[in-house]
Protein backbone atom coordinates (compact mmCIF):
# COMPACT_ATOMS: atom_id res chain seq x y z
CA UNK A 1 0.00 0.00 0.00
CA UNK A 2 1.49 3.39 -1.07
CA UNK A 3 0.96 6.29 1.70
CA UNK A 4 1.40 10.22 1.15
CA UNK A 5 4.53 10.89 3.79
CA UNK A 6 2.52 14.08 5.15
CA UNK A 7 1.22 12.65 8.63
CA UNK A 8 -2.01 15.09 8.65
CA UNK A 9 -2.70 13.48 4.91
CA UNK A 10 -2.70 10.15 6.86
CA UNK A 11 -4.91 10.95 9.80
CA UNK A 12 -7.74 12.31 7.35
CA UNK A 13 -7.36 9.44 4.84
CA UNK A 14 -7.44 6.88 7.44
CA UNK A 15 -10.25 8.32 9.78
CA UNK A 16 -12.11 8.31 6.57
CA UNK A 17 -11.52 4.99 6.14
CA UNK A 18 -12.39 3.99 9.81
CA UNK A 19 -15.59 5.92 10.43
CA UNK A 20 -17.20 4.69 6.27
CA UNK A 21 -16.82 7.29 4.28
CA UNK A 22 -16.31 5.15 1.17
CA UNK A 23 -16.89 7.82 -2.07
CA UNK A 24 -13.83 10.43 -2.52
CA UNK A 25 -14.47 13.31 -5.28
CA UNK A 26 -11.76 14.33 -6.16
CA UNK A 27 -10.84 17.91 -8.59
CA UNK A 28 -7.26 17.39 -9.78
CA UNK A 29 -4.75 19.91 -8.31
CA UNK A 30 -1.34 19.94 -6.71
CA UNK A 31 -2.18 21.34 -3.06
CA UNK A 32 -3.93 18.19 -2.52
CA UNK A 33 -1.88 15.72 -3.93
CA UNK A 34 -0.97 13.96 -0.35
CA UNK A 35 -4.71 13.42 -0.06
CA UNK A 36 -5.51 12.33 -3.95
CA UNK A 37 -2.07 9.71 -3.48
CA UNK A 38 -3.78 8.36 -0.26
CA UNK A 39 -7.15 7.97 -1.18
CA UNK A 40 -6.58 6.54 -4.87
CA UNK A 41 -4.12 3.95 -3.21
CA UNK A 42 -6.44 2.47 -1.20
CA UNK A 43 -8.63 -0.14 -3.06
CA UNK A 44 -11.30 0.58 0.38
CA UNK A 45 -12.10 3.89 -1.48
CA UNK A 46 -14.41 4.20 -4.48
CA UNK A 47 -12.67 7.74 -5.79
CA UNK A 48 -13.95 9.94 -8.81
CA UNK A 49 -12.07 12.64 -10.63
CA UNK A 50 -14.25 15.73 -11.86
CA UNK A 51 -12.28 18.68 -12.96
CA UNK A 52 -14.76 21.15 -12.73
CA UNK A 53 -15.33 21.57 -8.94
CA UNK A 54 -18.81 22.86 -9.32
CA UNK A 55 -19.75 20.38 -10.92
CA UNK A 56 -18.07 17.88 -8.48
CA UNK A 57 -20.08 19.39 -5.86
CA UNK A 58 -23.53 18.41 -6.91
CA UNK A 59 -21.85 15.03 -8.14
CA UNK A 60 -20.74 14.11 -4.65
CA UNK A 61 -24.56 15.37 -3.53
CA UNK A 62 -26.26 12.98 -5.86
CA UNK A 63 -24.35 10.67 -4.60
CA UNK A 64 -24.77 11.21 -1.21
CA UNK A 65 -28.22 12.23 -1.81
CA UNK A 66 -28.90 8.17 -2.83
CA UNK A 67 -26.65 6.38 -0.42
CA UNK A 68 -27.44 8.73 2.72
CA UNK A 69 -23.97 8.29 3.79
CA UNK A 70 -21.27 11.30 3.40
CA UNK A 71 -19.53 11.78 0.59
CA UNK A 72 -15.94 13.30 0.57
CA UNK A 73 -14.70 15.99 -1.51
CA UNK A 74 -11.23 16.82 -1.96
CA UNK A 75 -9.91 19.39 -3.37
CA UNK A 76 -6.88 22.40 -4.39
CA UNK A 77 -5.82 25.55 -2.48
CA UNK A 78 -7.39 28.38 -3.60
CA UNK A 79 -10.25 29.53 -5.75
CA UNK A 80 -10.98 26.34 -6.17
CA UNK A 81 -12.32 25.66 -3.06
CA UNK A 82 -15.26 28.28 -3.42
CA UNK A 83 -16.71 26.63 -6.47
CA UNK A 84 -17.99 23.83 -4.19
CA UNK A 85 -20.55 26.48 -2.18
CA UNK A 86 -23.38 26.35 -4.42
CA UNK A 87 -23.53 22.72 -3.75
CA UNK A 88 -22.64 23.26 -0.27
CA UNK A 89 -25.77 25.28 0.24
CA UNK A 90 -27.67 23.16 -1.38
CA UNK A 91 -26.57 20.11 1.35
CA UNK A 92 -27.35 22.54 4.17
CA UNK A 93 -30.78 23.09 2.69
CA UNK A 94 -31.86 19.74 1.97
CA UNK A 95 -29.96 17.90 4.94
CA UNK A 96 -27.17 15.82 2.47
CA UNK A 97 -24.15 14.69 4.18
CA UNK A 98 -21.20 16.19 2.37
CA UNK A 99 -17.64 16.58 3.52
CA UNK A 100 -15.84 19.48 1.90
CA UNK A 101 -11.38 18.26 2.31
CA UNK A 102 -9.80 21.28 1.22
CA UNK A 103 -6.06 21.53 0.79
CA UNK A 104 -4.47 24.73 2.28
CA UNK A 105 -1.31 26.57 2.32
CA UNK A 106 0.29 27.09 5.62
CA UNK A 107 -1.31 29.22 7.68
CA UNK A 108 2.29 31.37 7.23
CA UNK A 109 1.60 31.77 3.53
CA UNK A 110 -1.66 33.44 3.87
CA UNK A 111 -1.75 37.26 2.68
CA UNK A 112 1.41 37.84 1.87
CA UNK A 113 1.29 37.14 -1.58
CA UNK A 114 1.51 33.60 -2.49
CA UNK A 115 0.12 31.81 -4.96
CA UNK A 116 -3.55 30.15 -5.13
CA UNK A 117 -3.93 31.07 -1.74
CA UNK A 118 -7.17 32.65 -0.34
CA UNK A 119 -8.46 32.78 3.69
CA UNK A 120 -10.32 29.14 3.65
CA UNK A 121 -10.94 28.85 7.21
CA UNK A 122 -14.68 28.76 7.81
CA UNK A 123 -15.19 29.80 4.53
CA UNK A 124 -18.37 27.97 4.75
CA UNK A 125 -19.51 29.33 8.07
CA UNK A 126 -22.95 30.50 7.11
CA UNK A 127 -23.90 27.04 5.88
CA UNK A 128 -21.72 24.55 7.63
CA UNK A 129 -22.55 22.86 10.34
CA UNK A 130 -19.20 21.83 11.58
CA UNK A 131 -15.77 23.42 10.56
CA UNK A 132 -12.34 21.54 11.48
CA UNK A 133 -9.12 24.48 10.67
CA UNK A 134 -6.28 21.53 11.19
CA UNK A 135 -2.88 22.44 11.60
CA UNK A 136 -0.15 21.03 10.80
CA UNK A 137 1.54 17.64 11.95
CA UNK A 138 -0.57 14.44 13.59
CA UNK A 139 -2.18 15.84 16.98
CA UNK A 140 -4.97 14.95 18.90
CA UNK A 141 -6.42 17.92 18.68
CA UNK A 142 -6.31 17.07 14.76
CA UNK A 143 -7.71 13.96 15.25
CA UNK A 144 -10.65 15.10 17.08
CA UNK A 145 -11.84 17.29 14.52
CA UNK A 146 -11.31 15.32 11.90
CA UNK A 147 -13.99 12.62 13.64
CA UNK A 148 -16.53 15.30 14.96
CA UNK A 149 -16.79 16.43 10.93
CA UNK A 150 -17.70 13.05 9.95
CA UNK A 151 -19.39 12.29 12.95
CA UNK A 152 -21.90 15.89 12.49
CA UNK A 153 -22.18 15.46 8.90
CA UNK A 154 -23.14 11.63 8.97
CA UNK A 155 -25.65 12.32 12.04
CA UNK A 156 -26.73 15.89 11.70
CA UNK A 157 -27.64 15.23 7.78
CA UNK A 158 -25.77 17.77 6.06
CA UNK A 159 -22.23 19.84 4.92
CA UNK A 160 -19.37 20.03 7.11
CA UNK A 161 -15.98 21.09 6.23
CA UNK A 162 -12.23 20.22 6.63
CA UNK A 163 -9.61 22.77 6.23
CA UNK A 164 -5.78 21.24 5.44
CA UNK A 165 -2.85 22.83 5.51
CA UNK A 166 0.29 21.10 3.62
CA UNK A 167 3.40 21.75 3.18
CA UNK A 168 6.15 21.23 0.27
CA UNK A 169 7.33 18.80 -1.04
CA UNK A 170 3.58 17.40 -1.49
CA UNK A 171 4.23 13.98 -3.36
CA UNK A 172 6.56 12.33 -1.17
CA UNK A 173 5.32 8.83 -0.53
CA UNK A 174 5.90 5.94 1.54
CA UNK A 175 4.87 2.26 2.25
CA UNK A 176 4.57 2.57 6.41
CA UNK A 177 1.89 4.61 8.37
CA UNK A 178 3.42 6.67 10.48
CA UNK A 179 0.10 8.11 12.48
CA UNK A 180 -2.11 6.31 14.36
CA UNK A 181 -4.88 8.42 15.04
CA UNK A 182 -7.80 8.41 17.55
CA UNK A 183 -11.32 7.46 16.52
CA UNK A 184 -14.74 8.52 18.15
CA UNK A 185 -17.95 6.72 17.28
CA UNK A 186 -21.42 8.24 17.01
CA UNK A 187 -24.57 6.96 19.04
CA UNK A 188 -27.88 6.46 16.76
CA UNK A 189 -30.78 7.85 18.97
CA UNK A 190 -33.89 7.38 18.95
CA UNK A 191 -36.05 10.57 19.52
CA UNK A 192 -39.20 9.81 22.10
CA UNK A 193 -41.84 12.24 22.12
CA UNK A 194 -42.43 13.04 25.83
CA UNK A 195 -45.95 11.90 27.62
CA UNK A 196 -46.40 15.45 28.27
CA UNK A 197 -46.27 16.27 24.36
CA UNK A 198 -48.42 13.36 23.53
CA UNK A 199 -51.44 14.77 25.75
CA UNK A 200 -51.09 17.97 24.45
CA UNK A 201 -50.57 16.87 21.38
CA UNK A 202 -54.06 14.35 21.30
CA UNK A 203 -56.09 16.91 23.36
CA UNK A 204 -55.75 19.09 20.31
CA UNK A 205 -56.00 16.75 17.35
CA UNK A 206 -59.14 15.31 18.96
CA UNK A 207 -61.22 17.98 19.06
CA UNK A 208 -59.90 19.74 15.69
CA UNK A 209 -62.41 18.60 12.41
CA UNK A 210 -59.58 19.91 9.85
CA UNK A 211 -56.41 18.88 9.96
CA UNK A 212 -54.00 19.18 6.83
CA UNK A 213 -50.70 17.25 6.39
CA UNK A 214 -48.21 18.53 4.11
CA UNK A 215 -45.65 16.85 2.91
CA UNK A 216 -42.17 18.45 1.14
CA UNK A 217 -39.53 16.90 -0.50
CA UNK A 218 -38.90 12.89 1.43
CA UNK A 219 -37.10 10.52 0.26
CA UNK A 220 -38.76 7.04 -0.82
CA UNK A 221 -39.99 4.80 1.29
CA UNK A 222 -39.70 7.11 4.80
CA UNK A 223 -43.78 6.39 6.22
CA UNK A 224 -45.16 3.36 6.63
CA UNK A 225 -47.98 1.94 4.78
CA UNK A 226 -49.77 1.68 7.89
CA UNK A 227 -49.55 4.96 8.84
CA UNK A 228 -50.30 6.48 5.36
CA UNK A 229 -53.52 3.74 5.42
CA UNK A 230 -54.43 5.03 8.80
CA UNK A 231 -54.55 8.91 8.10
CA UNK A 232 -56.02 8.45 4.45
CA UNK A 233 -58.86 6.82 6.83
CA UNK A 234 -59.68 9.87 8.77
CA UNK A 235 -62.35 11.97 7.65
CA UNK A 236 -60.85 15.29 9.20
CA UNK A 237 -57.98 14.96 7.31
CA UNK A 238 -56.42 16.15 3.96
CA UNK A 239 -52.80 15.02 3.08
CA UNK A 240 -51.18 17.55 0.30
CA UNK A 241 -48.19 15.82 -1.05
CA UNK A 242 -45.46 17.15 -4.07
CA UNK A 243 -43.84 14.92 -6.71
CA UNK A 244 -40.79 15.15 -4.60
CA UNK A 245 -43.00 13.79 -1.52
CA UNK A 246 -42.39 10.38 -2.99
CA UNK A 247 -45.96 9.22 -1.18
CA UNK A 248 -49.06 8.21 -2.93
CA UNK A 249 -52.26 7.25 -2.14
CA UNK A 250 -55.93 7.35 -3.79
CA UNK A 251 -57.30 10.01 -1.86
CA UNK A 252 -54.28 12.51 -1.25
CA UNK A 253 -54.10 15.16 -3.00
CA UNK A 254 -51.08 15.32 -4.91
CA UNK A 255 -51.27 18.45 -7.26
CA UNK A 256 -51.83 21.24 -4.88
CA UNK A 257 -51.32 23.92 -7.57
CA UNK A 258 -54.07 22.77 -9.71
CA UNK A 259 -56.26 22.17 -6.81
CA UNK A 260 -56.14 25.47 -4.99
CA UNK A 261 -55.72 28.31 -8.07
CA UNK A 262 -59.35 28.75 -8.57
CA UNK A 263 -60.42 29.54 -4.78
CA UNK A 264 -61.98 32.53 -3.84
CA UNK A 265 -62.28 33.81 -0.32
CA UNK A 266 -64.91 30.84 0.86
CA UNK A 267 -63.03 28.14 -1.18
CA UNK A 268 -60.07 29.44 1.06
CA UNK A 269 -61.82 29.80 4.60
CA UNK A 270 -63.43 26.02 3.91
CA UNK A 271 -60.01 24.70 3.11
CA UNK A 272 -58.03 26.58 6.19
CA UNK A 273 -57.16 24.08 8.32
CA UNK A 274 -57.21 23.64 12.96
CA UNK A 275 -54.27 22.08 12.74
CA UNK A 276 -51.39 21.99 9.73
CA UNK A 277 -48.79 18.97 9.95
CA UNK A 278 -45.78 19.24 7.71
CA UNK A 279 -43.03 16.72 7.32
CA UNK A 280 -40.41 16.83 4.74
CA UNK A 281 -38.45 19.90 3.28
CA UNK A 282 -38.99 22.34 0.93
CA UNK A 283 -42.38 22.96 -0.65
CA UNK A 284 -42.60 23.93 -4.40
CA UNK A 285 -45.56 25.16 -4.52
CA UNK A 286 -45.73 29.25 -3.87
CA UNK A 287 -49.85 28.92 -3.81
CA UNK A 288 -49.92 26.84 -1.19
CA UNK A 289 -47.12 28.86 1.33
CA UNK A 290 -49.30 32.19 -0.16
CA UNK A 291 -52.69 30.72 1.07
CA UNK A 292 -51.10 29.20 4.54
CA UNK A 293 -49.54 32.60 5.05
CA UNK A 294 -53.01 34.43 5.16
CA UNK A 295 -55.27 31.43 5.93
CA UNK A 296 -53.17 30.05 8.88
CA UNK A 297 -54.30 27.29 10.95
CA UNK A 298 -54.71 27.77 14.42
CA UNK A 299 -51.82 24.67 15.47
CA UNK A 300 -48.64 24.29 12.98
CA UNK A 301 -46.46 21.22 14.03
CA UNK A 302 -43.48 19.92 11.86
CA UNK A 303 -42.03 16.55 12.06
CA UNK A 304 -38.13 16.49 11.90
CA UNK A 305 -35.85 14.51 13.85
CA UNK A 306 -33.12 17.81 13.08
CA UNK A 307 -34.80 20.80 11.94
CA UNK A 308 -37.61 23.21 11.82
CA UNK A 309 -38.85 26.13 9.36
CA UNK A 310 -41.79 29.17 10.09
CA UNK A 311 -42.60 29.03 6.69
CA UNK A 312 -45.76 29.79 7.27
CA UNK A 313 -45.34 32.40 10.38
CA UNK A 314 -47.59 30.11 12.62
CA UNK A 315 -45.24 27.01 14.04
CA UNK A 316 -46.01 26.13 17.35
CA UNK A 317 -43.97 22.97 17.71
CA UNK A 318 -40.90 20.72 16.32
CA UNK A 319 -41.35 17.23 16.73
CA UNK A 320 -38.16 15.84 16.86
CA UNK A 321 -39.02 12.47 15.59
CA UNK A 322 -39.40 10.88 12.35
CA UNK A 323 -42.81 10.82 11.11
CA UNK A 324 -42.83 7.08 11.57
CA UNK A 325 -42.04 7.63 15.02
CA UNK A 326 -44.32 10.37 15.71
CA UNK A 327 -47.49 8.82 14.33
CA UNK A 328 -46.45 5.56 15.86
CA UNK A 329 -46.21 7.37 19.62
CA UNK A 330 -49.33 9.54 18.94
CA UNK A 331 -52.04 7.73 16.66
CA UNK A 332 -52.86 5.13 19.45
CA UNK A 333 -54.01 7.96 21.53
CA UNK A 334 -56.34 9.62 18.56
CA UNK A 335 -59.55 8.71 18.01
CA UNK A 336 -61.91 9.18 14.72
CA UNK A 337 -63.64 12.51 14.64
CA UNK A 338 -66.89 13.55 12.70
CA UNK A 339 -66.19 15.27 9.85
CA UNK A 340 -66.56 16.30 6.02
CA UNK A 341 -63.00 18.13 5.53
CA UNK A 342 -62.22 14.92 3.48
CA UNK A 343 -64.79 14.56 1.61
CA UNK A 344 -65.00 18.30 0.34
CA UNK A 345 -61.10 18.10 -0.91
CA UNK A 346 -62.42 14.82 -2.64
CA UNK A 347 -65.36 16.50 -4.33
CA UNK A 348 -62.85 19.52 -5.54
CA UNK A 349 -59.83 16.77 -6.43
CA UNK A 350 -62.66 15.13 -9.04
CA UNK A 351 -63.99 18.06 -10.60
CA UNK A 352 -60.62 19.19 -10.91
CA UNK A 353 -58.98 16.15 -12.53
CA UNK A 354 -62.21 16.15 -15.04
CA UNK A 355 -61.52 19.73 -15.50
CA UNK A 356 -57.55 19.03 -16.45
CA UNK A 357 -58.54 15.71 -18.58
CA UNK A 358 -60.80 17.94 -20.99
CA UNK A 359 -58.00 20.54 -21.31
CA UNK A 360 -54.98 18.59 -22.35
CA UNK A 361 -56.86 16.55 -24.75
CA UNK A 362 -57.20 20.00 -27.10
CA UNK A 363 -54.06 21.88 -26.39
CA UNK A 364 -51.04 22.24 -29.35
CA UNK A 365 -47.85 21.35 -28.63
CA UNK A 366 -46.06 22.91 -26.05
CA UNK A 367 -44.28 22.27 -23.02
CA UNK A 368 -47.32 21.76 -21.16
CA UNK A 369 -48.29 18.67 -24.26
CA UNK A 370 -45.02 17.29 -23.95
CA UNK A 371 -44.98 16.78 -20.12
CA UNK A 372 -48.26 15.01 -20.76
CA UNK A 373 -46.75 12.46 -22.87
CA UNK A 374 -43.62 12.29 -20.94
CA UNK A 375 -44.79 11.33 -17.49
CA UNK A 376 -46.44 8.49 -18.58
CA UNK A 377 -44.03 7.03 -20.31
CA UNK A 378 -41.08 6.93 -17.62
CA UNK A 379 -39.65 3.73 -16.98
CA UNK A 380 -41.65 2.20 -13.39
CA UNK A 381 -39.27 1.18 -10.99
CA UNK A 382 -37.05 3.71 -11.92
CA UNK A 383 -35.33 7.30 -10.58
CA UNK A 384 -36.62 10.52 -11.99
CA UNK A 385 -34.53 13.66 -10.85
CA UNK A 386 -35.65 17.13 -12.38
CA UNK A 387 -33.96 20.28 -12.58
CA UNK A 388 -36.02 23.59 -11.01
CA UNK A 389 -38.09 26.63 -12.64
CA UNK A 390 -40.23 25.02 -15.16
CA UNK A 391 -39.26 21.56 -15.30
CA UNK A 392 -40.41 20.83 -11.72
CA UNK A 393 -43.35 22.83 -11.65
CA UNK A 394 -44.69 21.67 -14.96
CA UNK A 395 -44.16 18.03 -13.58
CA UNK A 396 -46.16 18.86 -10.57
CA UNK A 397 -49.12 18.87 -12.67
CA UNK A 398 -49.38 15.40 -13.63
CA UNK A 399 -49.67 11.70 -11.55
CA UNK A 400 -46.01 10.12 -11.50
CA UNK A 401 -46.17 6.30 -11.29
CA UNK A 402 -45.92 5.11 -7.36
CA UNK A 403 -42.81 3.00 -8.47
CA UNK A 404 -40.51 5.82 -9.56
CA UNK A 405 -38.36 7.50 -7.06
CA UNK A 406 -38.33 11.89 -7.56
CA UNK A 407 -35.98 13.75 -6.64
CA UNK A 408 -35.08 17.62 -7.54
CA UNK A 409 -32.69 19.83 -5.94
CA UNK A 410 -35.34 21.96 -3.69
CA UNK A 411 -32.96 23.45 -0.93
CA UNK A 412 -31.66 26.57 -2.51
CA UNK A 413 -34.25 25.93 -5.78
CA UNK A 414 -31.03 26.51 -8.12
CA UNK A 415 -30.29 25.64 -11.73
CA UNK A 416 -27.11 25.42 -11.51
CA UNK A 417 -26.25 21.67 -10.73
CA UNK A 418 -28.93 19.70 -11.93
CA UNK A 419 -27.50 17.69 -14.22
CA UNK A 420 -24.20 16.91 -12.10
CA UNK A 421 -26.52 16.44 -9.51
CA UNK A 422 -28.63 14.08 -11.21
CA UNK A 423 -25.67 11.94 -12.66
CA UNK A 424 -24.14 11.44 -9.43
CA UNK A 425 -27.38 9.97 -8.26
CA UNK A 426 -27.58 7.35 -11.34
CA UNK A 427 -23.83 6.58 -9.88
CA UNK A 428 -25.09 6.18 -6.40
CA UNK A 429 -28.27 4.13 -7.27
CA UNK A 430 -28.00 1.39 -10.10
CA UNK A 431 -31.78 2.16 -10.92
CA UNK A 432 -32.46 3.56 -14.62
CA UNK A 433 -32.39 6.92 -14.09
CA UNK A 434 -34.36 9.98 -16.09
CA UNK A 435 -33.47 13.61 -15.52
CA UNK A 436 -35.72 15.81 -17.03
CA UNK A 437 -34.07 19.83 -17.68
CA UNK A 438 -34.90 23.03 -19.20
CA UNK A 439 -32.58 24.25 -21.70
CA UNK A 440 -31.31 27.12 -19.30
CA UNK A 441 -30.17 24.68 -16.54
CA UNK A 442 -28.77 22.80 -18.87
CA UNK A 443 -26.35 24.90 -20.65
CA UNK A 444 -25.73 26.05 -17.53
CA UNK A 445 -24.87 22.93 -15.91
CA UNK A 446 -22.60 21.50 -19.45
CA UNK A 447 -19.63 20.85 -17.87
CA UNK A 448 -21.29 17.87 -16.14
CA UNK A 449 -21.19 15.91 -19.45
CA UNK A 450 -17.48 16.19 -18.78
CA UNK A 451 -17.53 12.80 -16.59
CA UNK A 452 -16.23 9.54 -17.63
CA UNK A 453 -19.13 7.94 -15.38
CA UNK A 454 -22.68 8.89 -16.17
CA UNK A 455 -24.15 5.29 -16.82
CA UNK A 456 -24.94 4.00 -19.94
CA UNK A 457 -28.68 3.88 -18.91
CA UNK A 458 -28.90 7.33 -18.27
CA UNK A 459 -31.29 9.20 -20.37
CA UNK A 460 -31.91 12.96 -19.99
CA UNK A 461 -34.63 14.86 -21.76
CA UNK A 462 -34.56 18.29 -22.50
CA UNK A 463 -37.29 21.10 -23.32
CA UNK A 464 -35.52 23.51 -25.51
CA UNK A 465 -38.20 26.53 -25.32
CA UNK A 466 -34.92 28.63 -26.46
CA UNK A 467 -35.06 30.54 -23.02
CA UNK A 468 -36.02 31.01 -19.20
CA UNK A 469 -39.91 30.18 -19.70
CA UNK A 470 -40.64 30.70 -16.42
CA UNK A 471 -40.01 34.45 -16.51
CA UNK A 472 -42.99 34.71 -18.80
CA UNK A 473 -45.30 33.66 -16.63
CA UNK A 474 -43.74 35.46 -13.45
CA UNK A 475 -45.36 39.24 -12.90
CA UNK A 476 -43.57 41.89 -15.25
CA UNK A 477 -43.09 40.15 -18.02
CA UNK A 478 -42.87 42.36 -21.13
CA UNK A 479 -41.52 41.35 -24.65
CA UNK A 480 -39.14 43.14 -24.89
CA UNK A 481 -34.81 43.46 -25.99
CA UNK A 482 -34.40 44.23 -22.37
CA UNK A 483 -36.68 41.36 -20.75
CA UNK A 484 -35.61 39.01 -24.03
CA UNK A 485 -32.11 39.53 -23.12
CA UNK A 486 -31.53 39.84 -19.23
CA UNK A 487 -34.71 37.59 -17.84
CA UNK A 488 -35.65 34.99 -20.39
CA UNK A 489 -31.96 34.37 -21.77
CA UNK A 490 -33.32 33.99 -25.36
CA UNK A 491 -31.32 31.82 -27.20
CA UNK A 492 -31.43 29.91 -30.45
CA UNK A 493 -28.89 26.63 -29.08
CA UNK A 494 -29.35 23.24 -29.23
CA UNK A 495 -27.79 19.64 -27.54
CA UNK A 496 -26.20 18.32 -30.40
CA UNK A 497 -22.73 19.30 -30.78
CA UNK A 498 -22.55 18.91 -26.62
CA UNK A 499 -24.12 15.14 -27.76
CA UNK A 500 -21.38 14.51 -29.89
CA UNK A 501 -18.26 15.96 -27.94
CA UNK A 502 -19.19 13.45 -24.93
CA UNK A 503 -20.48 10.71 -26.72
CA UNK A 504 -24.15 10.44 -25.96
CA UNK A 505 -26.98 9.14 -28.42
CA UNK A 506 -29.15 12.31 -29.73
CA UNK A 507 -32.77 12.42 -30.46
CA UNK A 508 -34.84 15.40 -31.36
CA UNK A 509 -38.87 16.20 -31.55
CA UNK A 510 -40.85 19.04 -32.28
CA UNK A 511 -44.37 17.20 -32.40
CA UNK A 512 -46.22 14.85 -30.45
CA UNK A 513 -46.12 12.08 -32.89
CA UNK A 514 -41.95 12.15 -33.00
CA UNK A 515 -41.67 12.91 -28.98
CA UNK A 516 -43.86 10.01 -28.58
CA UNK A 517 -41.39 8.12 -31.01
CA UNK A 518 -38.20 9.85 -29.45
CA UNK A 519 -39.44 8.34 -26.30
CA UNK A 520 -39.44 4.65 -27.79
CA UNK A 521 -36.41 5.24 -28.85
CA UNK A 522 -34.45 6.94 -25.61
CA UNK A 523 -35.46 4.10 -23.68
CA UNK A 524 -34.97 1.04 -26.38
CA UNK A 525 -30.88 1.22 -26.47
CA UNK A 526 -28.91 1.43 -23.87
CA UNK A 527 -25.36 1.68 -25.81
CA UNK A 528 -24.44 4.56 -24.25
CA UNK A 529 -25.96 7.47 -22.05
CA UNK A 530 -28.44 9.44 -24.39
CA UNK A 531 -30.34 12.86 -24.87
CA UNK A 532 -33.87 13.64 -26.34
CA UNK A 533 -34.30 17.31 -27.23
CA UNK A 534 -37.74 18.22 -26.88
CA UNK A 535 -38.24 21.66 -28.89
CA UNK A 536 -41.27 23.70 -28.07
CA UNK A 537 -42.82 26.77 -29.01
CA UNK A 538 -41.65 29.72 -27.33
CA UNK A 539 -44.23 32.21 -27.56
CA UNK A 540 -47.31 29.67 -27.07
CA UNK A 541 -45.96 27.59 -24.15
CA UNK A 542 -47.09 30.70 -21.25
CA UNK A 543 -50.61 31.16 -22.90
CA UNK A 544 -51.52 27.38 -22.51
CA UNK A 545 -49.80 27.15 -19.04
CA UNK A 546 -51.71 30.58 -17.81
CA UNK A 547 -54.86 29.25 -19.67
CA UNK A 548 -55.17 25.96 -18.02
CA UNK A 549 -55.91 27.62 -14.61
CA UNK A 550 -58.28 29.54 -15.42
CA UNK A 551 -60.47 26.50 -17.01
CA UNK A 552 -60.08 24.91 -13.94
CA UNK A 553 -62.75 26.11 -12.42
Amino acid sequence: MIYPKIPLAQSIIQICLAKGVEHIVISPGSRNAPLTIGFTSNPKFTCYSIADERCAGFFALGIAQQINKPVALVCTSGSALLNYYPAFAEAFYSQIPLIVISADRPLNKIDIGDGQTIRQMNVFQNHSLYNANLTEGETAENDFKINEAITTARTRKGPTHINAPFEEPLYLTTKKLIVDPTLSGFAKVFKSISIEDIIACTNIWNSAKKKLILIGVNAPNEIDEEIIQAVANDPSIVVMTEVTSNVSHPTFLNHIDTIITPFKEKDFLVFQPEILITIGGMVVSKRIKAMLRIYRPEHHWHIDPLRAYNTFGALAHHFEATPNDFFRQVLPFTKIVKSDYAQKAKNIQEVRKAKHLAYVSKIAFSDFKAFELIIPRLPKNSQLQISNSSAIRYAQLFDIDPSIAVFCNRGTSGIDGSTSTAIGAAVGNKVQTTFITGDIGFLYDSNALWNQYIPKNFKIILINNGGGGIFRILPGHEETPLFNTFFETAHCLTAEHLSKMYNLEYYTASTEENLVKGLVNLYAHDEKPAILEVFTPTLQNEKILLQYFKELV
